[in-house]
């Protein structure tokens, strides 16, 4: 499978510039029934187990929501992954559990929706380790951890069980989320171990065809260590728009598979990397209704690559 050079790196990047920095706000989408209200309309940054939902993590700020999938859920709902799901909302208090718990979280009761459909593919931002031109990745969450909540940041850890690489190999991973206020990127600290020595080339994926009719629109910019994906408009949702940043130091390729479109990272075994996933919705916080805005607001985001020291 052909890679992308620098090249098709640099093009991609340069096709936003024909995108108009404006246009007119979409139309209002029909609310079904609407939320109860919440507690309160403050600010902040919440993750809460929806024990009530297959044991799914939900996590979310004034700018984003997302989920991970509990381990319940793949015998409930086959096949489940480890894929990160994201949320549109348009409101800046926590709406995203009393979403859930409507059972309809597909329709947009006033205050977010979610449309983005993860499947197979690694959504926004979840992994896998590439090997033999193929990407072998883990099943949902089996444990976590809550290390804070309903301040200014949502931060957990999770672990995902051991999962085969082809038929030599064994992986594992802890990882950290943190999601401050403020900002559409959750921090992710990594740490994938294995059983055998030697490097690995960790995936790290947006999903293709998650949303709407077609591929979306990609954004490539490997000195900055971006992918940036424009969805689709979706008729009745809208458009979702993921990207990943990664230190570009540690990026071996940039490729795709049928499913998604994958940064490849150089990773030694038990050593933490750091990346940061992103994602907003046109409809919704942030304001961002045209990809160029979308692509100026990830290039320019100022992100921290360097591991948390221990403890924090």
């Amino acid at each position: 499978m052909a890679s992308f050079g620098r090249t098709a790196a640099i093009a991609a990047s340069w096709l936003l510039l024909g995108t108009p920095a404006s246009a007119q706000e979409p139309a209002p989408l029909p609310v079904a029934t609407p939320l109860p209200p919440p507690p309160d309309r403050g600010r902040h940054a919440v993750v809460l187990l929806a024990d009530y939902r297959y044991g799914d993590l939900l996590w979310e700020n004034d700018r984003t929501a997302h989920r991970i999938y509990g381990h319940a859920l793949e015998a409930a709902e086959p096949p489940s992954g480890s894929g990160i799901d994201s949320w549109g909302k348009n409101v800046a208090w926590p709406f995203a559990d009393r979403q859930l718990r409507t059972g309809d979280q597909h329709a947009f009761h006033g205050e977010g929706i979610d449309f983005y459909n993860v499947g197979t593919t690694r959504g926004a931002g979840g992994l896998g380790i590439w090997h033999d031109n193929k990407l072998w990745t883990s099943r949902n969450v089996v444990r976590h951890r809550f290390l804070a909540s309903g301040g200014d940041r949502a931060d957990f850890s999770v672990d995902y069980a051991p999962w085969p690489v082809d038929v030599g190999r064994t992986a594992w991973e802890t990882r950290r989320f943190t999601l401050p206020l403020g900002t559409h990127f959750t921090r992710m600290v990594s740490t994938i171990s294995s059983d055998r020595p030697g490097p690995l080339l960790v995936g790290i994926g947006i999903g293709k065809r998650t949303t709407g009719q077609g591929a979306g629109e990609l954004t490539v910019d490997r000195a900055r260590g971006l992918l940036s994906w424009w969805g689709p408009d979706d008729p009745g949702h809208g458009r979702m728009a993921i990207a990943l940043r990664v230190d570009p130091r540690m990026i071996a390729d940039i490729r795709a598979d049928a499913d998604n479109h994958l940064v490849l990272l150089r990773v030694t075994p038990g050593k933490s990397f750091v990346y940061h996933s992103g994602s907003a919705w046109n409809h919704g916080e942030g304001g961002f209704r045209t990809r160029r805005q979308w692509d100026d607001y990830v290039a320019n985001a100022a992100l921290d690559f360097a591991i948390p020291a221990a403890g924090r």
